[in-house]
C-alpha cells in the first residue's frame, strides 16, 4: 500500500509576483488611489490659461491704465490745486475750484447747451437714419452708391468738416449767396453768429456729419433679421408699415439702444467742430459752447491748469453716471440675454 504524501506547493516565480504586481497597479485602482496627479495637471492647466490671458491682454491694460486711468486720477489730484501748468502744485485750495465751476453762469449755459444736443441729436438722427436704413435695405438701383455718399461725411475729418461749413454759414458765404441767387434772399441769416440760431446750425451739421454711423449701423442690425419672419408676415396679410412696427423695430432694438448710447456719449463730449467753426470765444457768444470748449478756454487758454483739470473730472464724472444709467436700465435686457452663467463641474 502506497501512502502518498503531501508536497509544500510549489513557489510562485517571480513572474507571478510582477504580474500580481501589474493586476495592483491596474488604471482603476490607479484612479482609486493616486488623486493629486489630476489636480497637479488641472493646475498647470490654468496657470497656462492664466498665462495666455496675462500676454494676451497685458499690453492693452497697460495702455488703458497709462492712457486713460492715471490721466483722470493725475486730473483729479491737479483739480484740488490752483496750478500754472509747470512746476509741482502747492497752492492748494482743496474743493474750491469745484464750488466755482458749479456756481459759474457760463459753465451751467455750457452744460445746458450739451443736454440740448444731446436730446436733438436723438431726435434728428435717429428717425432719418433708420428711414433712409429702410430704404436702402430693399432692392434698388445705385444701392451701393447712395450708401457711400451718405457715409462719406463721417470719415471726413473734423477739421476739414468744420472749415468747410464755417465758410459756407458766414453772412456772404455760399449759402447765403445761393439763397439770393435763387431768390430766396428774405430768408438769409446770420447762422453763426446769431445767438437763436447758431445752435440749430450746430444740430444741422452733426446730423450731416454723423448721420452716415447711424444708418451703416441700422443696416447691419436689419441684415440680422431673418427674412422669413417678414415673409410669414407677407402671407398672414400684414402691411409693410405693420411689419417694420411689430417686426422690424422690436427686433432692431438693441441696435438702436447701442447707438443711442454711443450718440449721447458724444454730444456729451462734443468739442472739435464747436471749437472750428466758433473759435474760443465766439463760441459762448453765440450760444453753441459745451462743457469741453468751457474746459478749454477756461483751462488751457486762462493759464489755470488746476480749474481745466477740474473741469476735465466733472466731464468725466458726468458721463460716467450717463453711462452707467444707461447701461443699468436701458441695455439692461441686452447684457443679461448677452451672458451665461458658467456650469459647475
Amino acid at each position: 500500500m502506497n501512502v502518498r504524501t503531501s508536497s509544500p506547493a510549489p513557489r510562485r516565480a517571480p513572474a507571478d509576483d510582477v504580474r500580481a504586481g501589474d493586476e495592483l497597479s491596474s488604471p482603476a485602482l490607479r484612479r482609486a488611489g493616486d488623486a493629486p496627479a489630476p489636480v497637479a495637471r488641472r493646475s498647470r492647466r490654468d496657470w497656462r490659461k492664466v498665462l495666455e490671458i496675462a500676454v494676451l491682454v497685458g499690453p492693452a491694460l497697460v495702455i488703458f491704465l497709462g492712457f486713460v486711468i492715471f490721466p483722470v486720477v493725475m486730473a483729479g489730484y491737479y483739480g484740488f490745486f490752483k496750478w500754472k501748468g509747470y512746476g509741482p502744485p502747492t497752492d492748494f485750495i482743496g474743493l474750491q475750484n469745484y464750488v466755482t465751476i458749479f456756481q459759474d453762469p457760463t459753465f451751467q449755459e455750457a452744460l445746458w447747451h450739451n443736454l440740448v444736443i444731446v436730446v436733438m441729436s436723438l431726435v434728428l438722427q435717429g428717425p432719418i437714419a433708420l428711414l433712409l436704413a429702410l430704404l436702402l435695405n430693399r432692392p434698388m438701383r445705385g444701392q451701393s452708391l447712395i450708401r457711400v455718399l451718405i457715409f462719406v461725411p463721417y470719415v471726413i475729418a473734423e477739421v476739414v468738416v468744420g472749415t468747410g461749413w464755417s465758410l459756407m454759414l458766414q453772412s456772404d458765404g455760399a449759402l447765403n449767396g445761393l439763397l439770393d441767387k435763387v431768390g430766396l434772399g428774405a430768408f438769409t441769416q446770420d447762422w453763426l453768429s446769431n445767438p437763436d440760431l447758431a445752435i440749430w446750425t450746430l444740430l444741422g451739421i452733426i446730423t450731416w456729419k454723423y448721420i452716415g454711423f447711424a444708418v451703416i449701423l441700422f443696416l447691419a442690425g436689419l441684415q440680422g433679421i431673418p427674412q422669413e419672419l417678414t415673409e410669414a408676415a407677407q402671407i398672414d396679410g400684414a402691411s409693410y408699415w405693420q411689419i417694420q412696427r411689430r417686426i422690424t423695430l422690436p427686433l432692431l432694438g438693441p441696435t438702436l439702444r447701442i447707438w443711442a448710447f454711443l450718440s449721447i456719449i458724444g454730444s456729451l463730449q462734443l468739442f472739435d467742430l464747436v471749437y472750428i467753426i466758433w473759435g474760443q470765444y465766439i463760441a459762448s457768444t453765440a450760444g453753441t459752447s459745451t462743457m469741453a470748449t468751457y474746459m478749454v478756454a477756461n483751462g488751457r487758454n486762462a493759464g489755470n491748469y488746476g480749474y481745466g483739470n477740474a473741469v476735465a473730472v466733472v466731464l468725466f464724472l458726468i458721463s460716467l453716471v450717463v453711462a452707467l444709467v444707461y447701461q443699468r436700465f436701458v441695455l439692461r435686457r441686452d447684457t443679461a440675454g448677452a451672458l451665461t452663467e458658467r456650469s459647475e463641474p
